[in-house]
């Protein structure tokens, strides 16, 4: 069996199926980053993966639930061991540069991912993870700001803003500095006045 529940009766992954995962995803986001995911075999991943086509099988069963995966594990470690703020701190957080400069290092990668002909489930992916930010943040704000709104909408617009904003400067060209992009989404996220 490949799950396994611990002394509190949560699921614990097994070591050699979190390998298995890790090996897979790695392989995609490789080819991904190449340009050559779209056209990719499932033997092609593989073999980059270094596992048997039964493994992919097992573990998933698309190939686009894959490279959401290695998306969000890539983000995942881009922001590791820095402190993400819970709440809408007052200044500019160091963990939005640092997070933008993994869009940064793979823009040809997320402007292909996250363009007209890009990965919904990708999208969805990083907009959901951007929802659960701003409502985090809002929340622990306490800001009124929002009276009267459902926090999933105000979370909502303010996770499509944000990520439309790191959509169009991965597009431009010069690309502006991480700094900047961080600065342009930071006063998308807390408007035009006072930080709320």
């Amino acid at each position: 069996m490949s799950e396994a529940t611990d002394d509190r009766g949560e699921q614990r992954v097994d070591a050699r199926v979190e390998r298995t995962r890790r090996a897979l995803q790695q392989a995609a986001l490789e080819l991904a980053r190449a340009g050559r995911f779209d056209e990719a075999t499932v033997a092609e991943i593989t073999d980059a993966a270094g596992v048997n086509r039964s493994s992919y099988y097992q573990h998933y069963d698309d190939r686009d639930t894959l490279l959401a995966d290695a998306i969000e594990a890539a983000e995942i470690e881009a922001v590791a061991g820095l402190d993400v703020p819970t709440a809408i701190p007052t200044q500019l957080p160091t963990s939005m540069v640092a997070f933008l400069a993994h869009f940064d290092a793979d823009a040809d990668l997320y402007r292909r991912l996250l363009g007209e002909r890009g990965s919904p489930i990708v999208t969805a992916r990083i907009r959901g993870r951007f929802q659960a930010q701003a409502r985090a943040g809002v929340i622990s704000s306490g800001t009124t700001a929002f009276e009267g709104l459902p926090i999933d909408i105000v979370a909502a617009g303010i996770a499509g803003s944000c990520l439309a904003v790191v959509q169009a400067w991965l597009e431009l060209e010069p690309r502006p500095s991480v700094e900047t992009a961080a600065e342009w989404v930071w006063r998308v996220l807390v408007g035009p006045g006072e930080p709320l």
